[in-house]
């Protein structure tokens, strides 16, 4: 393994803070515990400091977090970890669209820059197909999941952290889980993370420019058709796990209008599962994604 380069922090704000490019504000910090807390308390603290379009990307993360407190780490330069700030006018009530609508920029920008073959799994996984390369995992068949996303409300500002964190290089042995690849073991074509930035921030803008014109709605926007389409999990076999421990399986038929996952159940009656409800999606009965 060769030497973990660190991220070239002047030549990115060059690009990527305005009015160049469409950051509001660009920290690049050595290491934190949680990027996300950090976005978190910042907005608590001092709104006014962490306008719309802020970001905080971390080169080596210790204590990440996902959804229900889930925890995985990375080595130091490995992965590409960031949070976004997203204060839209539309406010909390379209709130649940952010993990899908940042998933979807992930998914445009692994597949332009690194050209693996990415999918998003609702509502917050990326993940990438690798057939043959691997056997069958129960839940997962051969895809592997290669980002997450989290998306954490502060209501008093209004505002969202949007947190995404992106196995770049990690060795097999260096994984947290065994569903867990990095862009390197998928065979990317590039894992230049500061590259991988660029195209994360200007595909997840692409996306919020659209959502925002249209005042958070996903529908008038187009972006639902747009996030349909690189889901995996829609129509396939899922189990769900809901709040209280009782799970829904059944097949995922499409989204609703709010972002929520629509379930037909044994018995043909479909179901929404909202954001926050779902611990998580698998597919079950063959190897797919």
């Amino acid at each position: 393994m060769t030497e973990r380069p660190p991220l070239q922090v002047a030549a990115l704000r060059e690009l990527l803070l305005a009015p160049a490019g469409p950051l509001a504000r660009l920290d690049v910090v050595p290491e934190t515990g949680s990027t996300n807390d950090d976005v978190v308390a910042g907005l608590r603290d001092d709104p006014d400091a962490w306008p719309h379009a802020s970001l905080l990307v971390t080169e080596h993360q210790v204590a990440g977090h996902g959804r229900a407190g889930r925890t995985w780490t990375s080595p130091a330069r490995a992965a590409l970890t960031c949070t976004f700030v997203a204060r839209p006018r539309s406010g909390p009530a379209t709130y649940a669209w952010l993990p899908l609508l940042a998933g979807l920029g992930a998914v445009r920008a692994l597949r332009a820059t690194a050209g693996v073959r990415a999918v998003l799994k609702w509502p917050n996984d990326v993940l990438v197909e690798l057939g043959e390369q691997v056997e069958p995992l129960d839940g997962w068949g051969t895809a592997r999941k290669v980002a997450g996303v989290l998306a954490q409300a502060v209501p008093q500002v209004p505002g969202v952290a949007v947190g995404i964190g992106l196995n770049v290089d990690q060795r097999r042995d260096e994984l947290p889980v065994p569903w867990a690849t990095s862009l390197v073991l998928a065979g990317a074509g590039s894992v230049d993370r500061a590259s991988l930035l660029v195209a994360l921030v200007e595909a997840l803008d692409q996306v919020a420019h659209r959502w925002v014109e249209h005042d958070g709605d996903a529908v008038a926007a187009g972006l639902v058709d747009e996030v349909a389409s690189v889901c995996s999990t829609l129509g396939r076999p899922v189990r769900v796990e809901l709040p209280g421990g009782a799970a829904l399986t059944g097949t995922a038929t499409g989204l609703a209008d709010d972002g929520a996952l629509l379930v037909r159940d044994a018995q043909g009656v479909e179901q929404r599962v909202l954001a926050g409800d779902v611990a998580h999606v698998r597919v079950t009965g063959d190897t797919g994604s």
